[in-house]
């Protein structure tokens, strides 16, 4: 099980031009959600597991702050599970060894997927760890969660590497309860949310997919702290570290194009408490636009490859798929009007500004890059395959499991 732990600077200095952006970093003077989240792991039944956690940090002077804070809050808690740290300090000896040890390969490549910095390569942080532990499933948990269900790892455990109706399932997504305990979301419905209908869509998602019978099925939606991946998948589909938020969708995309399928079951259920988040709306929405133009243009882009599958938006419906189709920048343009004039209501000028900004940016700076993003997705396969297969290696492994289980607690 790994959990990714994001960090910011001290409450007063908050965030910086430069530093990364993620929905809730804990400021290093808080105390954040992480040890109540360990905490939860003592409910549950099944605790044969080893657990990490990583430390990530919005910038990098304050990565051994970040790490020795996370490394506190570890020894106060006592799930019943060995845990261990991931933080830069360890990942900074991989780079050093995958230098030394990659003779003839091209070690920037190795390296570069191995980052603590933004949400699809710490994703790529939470396979890689289980890869070199000698896993043979992962389980991504956010530490803004707490379980509930003391059944949760057997459930977890139940279906993940089996057969089922001829297909086998290398992927099984859970879900979030609010902390009302409900499936929906509920956010208070604004004008601008009309044309930007993402609750909305995702609600007939979750209802579609959570709400019905039977427990295990297809689903085109995935939640990053929810999920069980299978060795088989791990070892093949990267995250996508071009996408800047949604990676966990984007992943369920990259994983049927490589031909693997996402189930989700209706009784994997997670408690999802977190806390506010501290980027205005114009920015949550921006990093929105990038994301769903990026996917879109990687299902555009789609060539016919041996062995991988061609998909559309509409396999992605109701949510995903609605903000991948040709509508994409007439709903950003009417949306962004909207939230403008309701900045203009309230007096906020900047606001205002910045919600028209990013109608022009979805058409120069988030539009399609120059780049082709499929042809960058395979690229990017077979790098991350190739990373695998190099550090899967008894002797590289068993040095890399070293430089991990330093951080045991």
């Amino acid at each position: 099980m790994v959990i990714p732990s994001y960090w910011g600077r001290e409450s007063e200095v908050g965030w910086r031009e430069g530093d990364a952006i993620y929905d809730h970093p804990i400021p290093l003077d808080g105390e954040g959600t992480l040890l109540r989240a360990i905490q939860s792991i003592e409910r549950l039944e099944d605790k044969e597991f080893q657990l990490v956690i990583i430390a990530v940090a919005t910038a990098e002077d304050i990565d051994s702050e970040v790490e020795k804070k996370v490394a506190r809050i570890i020894k106060s808690a006592n799930p019943g599970v060995e845990i261990l740290l991931f933080g830069q300090s360890h990942l900074k000896q991989i780079h050093e060894l995958l230098r030394r040890d990659s003779v003839g390969k091209n070690t920037e490549e190795c390296t570069n997927l191995l980052q603590l910095r933004g949400y699809s390569n710490v994703r790529n942080l939470c396979m890689f760890i289980p890869h070199i532990l000698g896993s043979e499933v992962a389980v991504l948990i956010d530490d803004d969660e707490v379980f509930e269900d003391p059944e949760f790892i057997s459930k977890a455990r139940e279906f993940i590497g089996r057969k089922i109706g001829g297909r086998t399932i290398n992927a099984v997504a859970g879900y979030y309860l609010q902390p009302d305990g409900d499936y929906h979301v509920t956010k208070p419905l604004r004008p601008w949310m009309k044309y930007w209908d993402q609750y909305e869509r995702m609600n007939e998602a979750f209802d579609k997919v959570i709400g019905t019978e039977p427990r295990l099925k297809e689903t085109p939606f995935v939640f990053g702290g929810n999920m069980v991946i299978h060795r088989n998948l791990f070892t093949v589909v990267p995250f996508d570290p071009n996408v800047r938020r949604g990676e966990d969708i984007d992943f369920l995309i990259n994983a049927r194009m490589l031909g693997f399928h996402f189930f989700l079951d209706n009784q994997l259920s997670i408690k999802h408490l977190p806390p506010s988040k501290t980027h205005p709306t114009w920015m949550q929405l921006r990093e929105d636009i990038y994301r769903f133009i990026y996917e879109r243009a990687k299902i555009e882009t789609q060539k016919e490859i041996e062995g991988m599958t061609k998909v559309n938006p509409e396999d992605f419906d109701p949510y995903p798929g609605c903000f991948l189709k040709p509508d994409l920048e007439e709903k950003i343009e009417r949306a962004c009007k909207l939230l403008s004039e309701e900045y203009l209501a309230q007096g906020d000028r900047k606001g205002s500004e910045e919600a028209l900004n990013n109608i022009t940016l979805a058409k120069t700076d988030a539009a399609v890059p120059k780049y082709d993003p499929f042809q960058k997705l395979c690229e990017l396969q077979k790098q991350w395959q190739e990373l695998m297969l190099f550090t899967g290696q008894e002797d590289t492994r068993s040095r890399i499991r070293d430089i991990i289980c330093k951080g045991m607690h």
